[in-house]
């Protein structure tokens, strides 16, 4: 582990920790950064990210050295004091661990899907665009055994900061790939035998009573406006059985009761 102390805000060994939360916005040209313990130990661990450089609290170098220790010797490990840390991230950085990763080439829709099982699940996203929301997904995925998570281009990108936390380091850890066009989508889908439901509150089937025959995908729209029309049209649609007087939950919250249900089922679909 290679450790360098770091006095100078403006250093430029650190400029890409620089203002945090504005170059959230701008992009850094096919880097992301990783914040906290639990997602620096996922993003060490998957190895599915290059890690370029780690910039951590002074007091909290020892907690996160065998995490550290994983990464080659040629990725610096900057050390700093809190108040350094706050001026370089441009706000106070409680957590005190962060991490710049590489994106690298992801795979398009079609090519991750070719690599999944059998008795694959799939999450599909359309139009979520709240980090919280995408964040909470693929963590949910990860926790139900979804193979992948497929997301439209108007969706929130799964590497921003806050998605990576929120997800608590599954969006570095669940396989995922961005598609143009949903119907497109569902077309290449069918052709490699996938079942395709859409979640809506107005869906004619209960997620209890939904059947599935080889790999699943399950389409999750934003909320308010849902999954567009085009598509309800064309797919199974599936609810989420709620109390009278009531229709309709958080996406996230959905995806975690919806995935859930359909991780059973997918898994059923393989061993028969």
């Amino acid at each position: 582990m290679q450790t360098i102390r770091i006095d100078d805000p403006q250093d430029e060994r650190v400029s890409a920790f620089l203002d945090i939360r504005e170059r959230d916005l701008v992009g850094r040209q096919g880097r992301f950064v990783a914040e906290g313990k639990v997602v620096l130990d996922v993003l060490t661990a998957t190895r599915r990210f290059e890690v370029e450089s780690v910039l951590v609290l002074e007091n909290r170098l020892a907690g996160v050295r065998p995490i550290v220790e994983r990464l080659p010797q040629s990725v610096p490990v900057y050390v700093v004091s809190a108040e350094v840390m706050d001026r370089i991230a441009g706000f106070h950085m409680h957590r005190g661990i962060l991490a710049i990763g590489r994106r690298g080439e992801l795979p398009g829709a079609a090519e991750l899907v070719a690599t999944l099982p059998r008795a694959a699940l799939v999450a599909v996203l359309v139009g979520i665009s709240n980090h919280d929301n995408v964040g909470s997904i693929f963590r949910n995925a990860a926790a139900f055994g979804a193979d992948a998570v497929l997301l439209d281009r108007t969706s929130c990108d799964p590497l921003y900061r806050k998605a990576i936390r929120v997800s608590v380091g599954a969006a570095l850890k669940v396989p995922f790939a961005l598609f143009d066009d949903a119907a497109g989508l569902a077309d290449m889908l069918d052709t490699r035998g996938f079942t395709q439901f859409a979640l809506s509150p107005r869906g004619k089937t209960d997620i209890r009573d939904a059947r599935c025959d080889g790999p699943l995908a399950l389409y999750l729209g934003t909320e308010g406006e849902g999954l567009p029309q085009a598509l309800l049209e064309r797919l199974q649609t599936a609810r989420i059985a709620m109390a009278p007087g009531f229709d309709s939950l958080n996406v996230a919250a959905a995806s975690a009761i919806a995935l859930h249900a359909f991780a059973r089922k997918a898994q059923q679909a393989g061993e028969g």
